[in-house]
């Protein structure tokens, strides 16, 4: 079997997990590993029934159309499994206990101190007990400070710690004080180098500015809170904010084009479409696939949208393609928690939005105090193609959209707006 192509432009991909193990007989068509490439992770399926040898190691890097593994179509299926590994599973679960005892033991006898050693112990003990040992008093407050009587020096008769010596005793900067201090390194999957990569290039490539907003959210929740019961016995789905933003997005990109638009070395390329990519989380980290002409969508259509590619990436099906173009980027972090941030742009794109958590504040409504469900917004743009007035009228355009969704994202008709 060689690596299929995941893609245009992937030359490589890296092996990130065998499903399988080397002469395993494994059917056609059967998950046997998974591969990343620089945009997504997939499952690689026998292209045939057999035995399987495997050619790679989990972390290799391999080139697409390399030989992966062997699978030998001739041999015949086993009957009842590998009945032989599980009968010598315990002998040599077994073998292996008794070897470590042996082992155990021979280390003992060989650390044990000889006769000799043991007539000097006595003499090496009252030599330690004469240095760095602390008196019961001390040793109280050492043990309170969290510190070891090895980092003091005692003033008393033999070296000996007083209490004066621990209560003057200041632990040094960046001494150990016995809590762990382990650490472990694991190798960066294809995808998130790649991810990496891509967000060190949008930093430096652009001239990335972010401004902020809030919105108040009630209005939302008011229409939520009637409708989404019969949205989702009609549809099958929930009526989320998604919809709201993504709509509102899609308004205001038609009113302000250049955020719709991208750099291409000395030309502007512009768009008369609105592919919203959408930041989800998956098993391997962040993705984010696409909603393709998400002008002609409406809001069931984006709501099954949202929840089709969400599940896709959850369940690591999402295929490059899903997760290539895009002309914008919503992200919400609001669901992990998020107040506010400044999401970095998702290149070659020029702008994101970032949604953020939901929050009761105080705010003045009509000169009076009133406890609004309150969205901080974030828009993050590349200043070389998005002048500061656009980019503010674009996100104060979301704003009013949100705040006024019958009017502006329902066209006055709320029930006609959520059936279609």
């Amino acid at each position: 079997m060689k690596v299929p192509s995941p893609g245009e432009s992937i030359t490589e991909v890296e092996i990130a997990d065998w499903l399988v193990s080397d002469g395993d007989y494994v059917e056609k068509d059967q998950a046997i590993a998974e591969v990343d490439s620089d945009k997504a992770t997939l499952e690689l399926p026998a292209e045939a029934s057999g035995i399987i040898t495997l050619k790679a190691e989990v972390g290799d890097a391999v080139d697409v159309g390399a030989v992966v593994c062997l699978i030998d179509t001739s041999a015949a299926k086993p009957e009842g499994g590998s009945d032989k590994k599980e009968d010598d599973a315990p002998k040599k679960e077994g073998t292996s206990k008794e070897a470590s005892a042996e082992k155990e033991v021979a280390k003992a006898q060989k650390e044990a101190p000889s006769k000799k050693d043991s007539e000097k112990a006595p003499a090496a003990a009252d030599s330690q007990k004469s240095s760095g040992v602390a008196s019961p008093a001390a040793k109280k407050i050492l043990s309170e400070k969290n510190m070891q009587a090895s980092s003091v020096k005692g003033t008393g008769k033999d070296g000996r710690i007083t209490k004066d010596d621990a209560v003057n005793a200041k632990p040094a900067m960046g001494t150990p004080t016995g809590g762990k201090r382990g650490e472990t390194r694991s190798k960066m999957s294809m995808l998130r180098r790649k991810v990496a990569e891509r967000l060190v290039e949008a930093k430096n490539t652009t001239a990335m500015l972010t401004t902020f907003n809030e919105v108040d959210m009630k209005p939302i929740f008011e229409l939520r809170k009637q409708y989404k019961e019969d949205f989702k016995s009609k549809h099958g789905v929930s009526l989320g904010f998604m919809s709201f933003f993504t709509l509102a997005v899609v308004r205001a990109l038609e009113m302000y084009p250049s955020v719709n638009a991208m750099i291409d070395g000395k030309e502007m390329i512009s768009y008369d479409f609105c592919d919203i990519s959408i930041a989800v989380s998956g098993p391997k980290g962040l993705m984010v696939p696409v909603m393709r002409n998400a002008e002609h969508l409406s809001f069931r259509g984006v709501e099954e949208e949202v929840k089709r590619l969400a599940i896709r990436a959850r369940d690591g099906k999402i295929t490059v393609d899903e997760m290539t173009g895009g002309t914008f980027t919503i992200s919400n972090g609001g669901v992990f928690g998020s107040m506010l941030s400044t999401p970095i742009i998702n290149p070659p794109q020029s702008a994101i939005l970032g949604m953020h958590n939901i929050v009761e504040r105080p705010v003045a409504i009509d000169g009076h105090v009133e406890i609004r469900p309150i969205m901080f917004v974030a828009l993050s743009y590349d200043h070389r193609i998005i002048d500061g007035k656009e980019s503010v009228g674009f996100l104060v355009a979301i704003k009013e959209a949100l705040e006024s969704p019958e009017e502006l994202l329902m066209d006055g008709d709320v029930k006609r707006a959520l059936e279609m």
